[in-house]
C-alpha cells in the first residue's frame, strides 16, 4: 500500500493510499478507523476525492467513531462484568 497523501484536518488524520488497483481513503481518530476502498476507475482526478472527504461525510465519520467507541466499550464492560 503506498501513500500518496495526508490530508490536514484539526480532528482526523486523513490519509490517501494507493493500492492494486483502488485508492484508500483511511480516517483515524484515536484508537479507532474507518477505510474506504474505491475504485481507481471511478475517480478521474484526486483532487476530486479529496473534495469528495469533507463536509456531511466526515459529519457521518464521528458518527461512526462514536458508535464504534460505544460499541468498543460495551464489550469491554461486558468482559469485566463477567470477572466480577
Amino acid at each position: 500500500m503506498r501513500l500518496i497523501k495526508q490530508i490536514p484536518h484539526e480532528r482526523y488524520l486523513i490519509q490517501l493510499h494507493q493500492y492494486n488497483g483502488k485508492y484508500i481513503v483511511k480516517i483515524e481518530l484515536g484508537q479507532f478507523e474507518q477505510l474506504f476502498k474505491i475504485s481507481e476507475t471511478d475517480i478521474t482526478n484526486l483532487d476530486d476525492l479529496e473534495k469528495m472527504i469533507q463536509g456531511e461525510f466526515l459529519s457521518n465519520c464521528l458518527k461512526r467513531f462514536i458508535e464504534m467507541r460505544s460499541d468498543w466499550q460495551e464489550v469491554l464492560n461486558k468482559l469485566q462484568n463477567q470477572g466480577q
